[in-house]
Order: C-alpha cells, then sequence, then structure tokens
C-alpha cells in the first residue's frame, strides 16, 4: 500500500474511535444516572475531563515522542490504553466513577491527535510529498470515519447502552496495533538545550504581551467553551422528544446521532468555502461569522422540532459547519501569522490549549449548570429555555468580539495563508 493510503486509513481510525462515544454519551448518562441530583453539570464536568486532560497530556506525549520514543509507538500505545480505559468505562455504574473513566479515556486520547498529524507529516515529508497539498485529503478521512462511526452506533441500536464502549475499545486497540505497523519515524537526537518549558510549549505565553494577541486568546477560551455543548446535550436533548407520543417515533428521536451527524458533514463542506470568505471578508469578520452561527447554532435548537420544526433542526446542523469551521481555521491561520516563525508550533499549541484546554473546561461547567438551572424537580428539562441561554451567550461574545478586537483586513496577507 502507498504511504497516502496507509496514512488515510490511520486518519479514519483515528476519529472512528471518538464517534463512536463521543456524541452519546451525554444521552447515555442522562438514560443510565439520570436520577442523580445535578446530572446536567455531572454530564457536563465529565465533557470536561477532555480540557483537563487537553491541558498537560498532549504536551508530554509530544516530548515522549520528539525525544525518546518513536511517534508511531506512542500513537499506538496511547490508543491501546485509551481502548482499555474504555473498556473500563463500559463497567461503571455512576455519573462520579464515569467521570473518572472517561478523564483516563481522555489523557490518552487527546493526545493522539497531535501525534497523528505528526506521524502524517513526518512521514508525507520522508517520501517527499507536499505536506500542504497532501494532508487536506487524508485528513478529510478522519471526519468520515467520525460520521461512520455515529452512523454505526446510532443503526446498531447503542447508544444508550455500554456497547458503545466496548466497541470503541476494540477499535481503539486495533488502531494501536495498526500504528504500530506504521513505517518508523525517527526519533530527534538533537542536542540543542532546551529548557522544560520550552519543550511544554510555555514560550507562546509571551504572545500575551501583545494587546491584540491577548484579546483573541480570551476570546478563543471563551468561543471553546462553546464547542462542546451540542456534542454534550445534542442527543439528550432529541431524546426528551421522545417523551412526547407526537414525536416518539420520528427520525430525530430514532436516529439522533445519523441527524447531529450532520453537522460534521457541514463541517467538511464548509473546508472549502474557507479560501473564498477569508480572501472576500478577512480573518476579523470570518471569525465574527462563526461567532453569529454559533447564536444561530444555539437558537434554531430552541425552536426546532422533530416534526413540523425539523428544518429547523437540520438548519441547525448545516450552520455548525460554519459556527466550527470559521473560528478554528481562521483563529489557526491568525496566531500563524502573528507569532514568530521559532514560536509558531508553540502558538498553535497555546491556541488549542485555550479552545479545546480553557474553553472546554470553561463550557463543561457552564453548560452543565445552565441544564440543572432549568431542571425541574421531576427532571424534565426546559429544552427552549436552556438553548436560548446559549444562544445569548455566542450573542454576548460575538458583540464584544465586533467591538474590542480591532483588525485591519489585508487581502494579500489572508490570501497568501489561505492556500
Amino acid at each position: 500500500m502507498s504511504i497516502k493510503f496507509r496514512l488515510t486509513i490511520m486518519s479514519f481510525l483515528q476519529f472512528f474511535v471518538w464517534g463512536i462515544w463521543l456524541i452519546s454519551l451525554g444521552g447515555y448518562m442522562f438514560v443510565n444516572f439520570g436520577t442523580e441530583p445535578n446530572i446536567g453539570s455531572k454530564i457536563g464536568n465529565t465533557y470536561g475531563t477532555m480540557g483537563w486532560a487537553s491541558l498537560f497530556m498532549p504536551a508530554l506525549m509530544g516530548i515522549l515522542a520528539d525525544k525518546y520514543m518513536r511517534a508511531e509507538i506512542v500513537l499506538g500505545i496511547c490508543h491501546i490504553l485509551g481502548g482499555l480505559a474504555l473498556y473500563y468505562a463500559s463497567s461503571v455504574s455512576n455519573a462520579g466513577d464515569m467521570y473518572w473513566a472517561i478523564f483516563l479515556v481522555s489523557s490518552f486520547y487527546m493526545p493522539t491527535i497531535a501525534l497523528s498529524n505528526s506521524v502524517s507529516y513526518s512521514l508525507l515529508s520522508k517520501n517527499n510529498f507536499d505536506i500542504q497539498k497532501s494532508f487536506a485529503p487524508i485528513r478529510v478521512w478522519g471526519t468520515v470515519g467520525f460520521i461512520v462511526a455515529e452512523w454505526a452506533v446510532d443503526l446498531l441500536g447503542w447508544t444508550k447502552n455500554n456497547n458503545q464502549f466496548y466497541f470503541a475499545a476494540a477499535a481503539g486497540i486495533c488502531t494501536g496495533l495498526y500504528c504500530f505497523s506504521l513505517p518508523h519515524v525517527e526519533v530527534n537526537r538533537s542536542t540543542e538545550k532546551k529548557s522544560f518549558a520550552s519543550r511544554l510549549g510555555l514560550d507562546a505565553f509571551q504572545l500575551f504581551k501583545s494587546p491584540i494577541m491577548a484579546k483573541f486568546f480570551l476570546f478563543a477560551m471563551f468561543l471553546g467553551a462553546a464547542l462542546q455543548i451540542t456534542n454534550m446535550f445534542g442527543n439528550p436533548f432529541l431524546g426528551d422528544f421522545g417523551k412526547i407520543p407526537e414525536y416518539a417515533e420520528s427520525f430525530a428521536v430514532k436516529h439522533s446521532n445519523i441527524l447531529i451527524s450532520l453537522s460534521q458533514i457541514s463541517e467538511t463542506l464548509f473546508i472549502l468555502a474557507i479560501p473564498f470568505v477569508l480572501r472576500r471578508f478577512g480573518i476579523k469578520q470570518v471569525m465574527f461569522i462563526s461567532m453569529v452561527a454559533w447564536v444561530l447554532r444555539f437558537g434554531l435548537f430552541g425552536v426546532g422540532n422533530p416534526g413540523s420544526g425539523l428544518w429547523l433542526l437540520l438548519l441547525s446542523m448545516i450552520v455548525y459547519g460554519m459556527a466550527f469551521d470559521f473560528f478554528n481555521i481562521s483563529g489557526s491561520l491568525f496566531v500563524d501569522k502573528e507569532a514568530k516563525p521559532a514560536i509558531r508550533a508553540s502558538a498553535q499549541g497555546l491556541f488549542m490549549l485555550m479552545t479545546n484546554g480553557l474553553g472546554a473546561i470553561l463550557g463543561g461547567l457552564f453548560a452543565g449548570k445552565v441544564v440543572d438551572y432549568f431542571t425541574d424537580a421531576n427532571g424534565l428539562k426546559n429544552w427552549q429555555n436552556i438553548w436560548f441561554s446559549f444562544a445569548v451567550y455566542a450573542f454576548v461574545i460575538a458583540i464584544l468580539f465586533l467591538i474590542f478586537f480591532k483588525y485591519k483586513h489585508n487581502p494579500k496577507d489572508v490570501a497568501s495563508v489561505a492556500h
């Protein structure tokens, strides 16, 4: 097999493992632990473990792969340990234990995202491929893998039972073993001395000395809080419509994972539009459009239903691609442009830390409190108020961003990085 095909399989498996449980975990916890007090906060905190793990584990595994062990071996070990942690998650019987199980899963899974990219870059470069041209078609199969996993768990009827964890555990272990079969990625034996802080990417924190970068990272953190909200509560929200006879047999209730997967399909399509919109509107405007899209994402959930309002839910799924891609990719390009070459990689790590680390933690805490606040003594949730609260949050962030983030659009600069 060609190296590009082998890396495509790796990318597919990488996100297939995540797609099996990420979207359905919230619904699983509501069904199996829903009688526990403050279950909304417990679900939010459980998803927040991905943020806590992202604060330190990717950096530590990155150091291990850079200096002491081949990257494909570290990647494989992380997947296998993550698979064992998923097997443990299948046996827990309360939300407290699930928190620690998912923290363990996240501690081994979150580093694999950066490691799989690193392995791809290294092997493509080693085989004289143009990384910028070759990597995107490989990476898009990761999103395909995520979607296929969502559909598989949904169609097999495993979204509300622990079969999803057995499935994810087996997929994780198989992915790890596959990684061991990849060509060797040479360990960097450079004698250059770097401090532990430098290896962790902490040099990038000097960017906070720049007012515009400090503002950008602050907004990245607050918007990052929105990224996991529909992953946490989208499935439980649609599942609750099953309590209403009118909607109990609807497609959105019976196959909520498939409906939510349209969000990831939209994501792949909006990626194609980014070069055009960046040249036309500029990075600031594209990031602002993303924030408005988050308002629509949440607001459409608030007014939609599986019956006559199904088109509103579908529109929310379409809008997700714009909300997710426009900020993450334009933000990454902004960081790349503003950071000095010597700290660009660390700066990208800082961007991920603010969004998927601190942002995810903040989002888990905030979203869980909102769900609990709008849950009555009988456990019934006012989902409309819940989604409108999230929409108001995104709207406030968008307005503050428009007022305080001053950045002038230069079409030539954008064109050079958009390609």
